[in-house]
């Protein structure tokens, strides 16, 4: 059964960092795109970034600010966040692909950036 675990979120003032991880089980992802999205209250759930063999995507709104990266020895992905904005403020959940859809999702952190 494939987990995927996230840690990392928590209350953090503006211009701080965090470093989200999300840890997978069940399955090895070291060839599957991986990504990071977020949901804040009343919207929907959006993309923030993505990895995918040696290559990096990010949303403009974190371009810059925010790093993916990904540990295949410990099947974890990470994302790395630096200059946090309030508007960052978010449950943010890792997804891992098959066959090039996101198919699997962790539970969710919380990321609270306060002003």
């Amino acid at each position: 059964q494939v987990q995927l675990v996230e840690s990392g979120g928590g209350l953090v003032q503006a211009g701080g960092s965090l470093r989200l991880s999300c840890a997978a089980s069940g399955r090895t992802f070291s060839n599957s795109k991986m990504g990071w999205f977020r949901q804040a209250p009343g919207k929907e759930r959006a993309f923030v970034a993505q990895i995918s063999g040696g290559n990096t995507y990010y949303a403009d709104s974190v371009k810059g600010r925010f790093t993916i990266s990904r540990d295949n020895v410990k099947n974890t992905v990470y994302l790395q966040m630096n200059s946090l904005k309030p508007e960052d403020t978010a449950v943010y959940f890792c997804a891992a692909s098959r066959a090039g859809a996101y198919v699997y999702w962790g539970q969710g952190t919380q990321v609270t950036v306060s002003s």
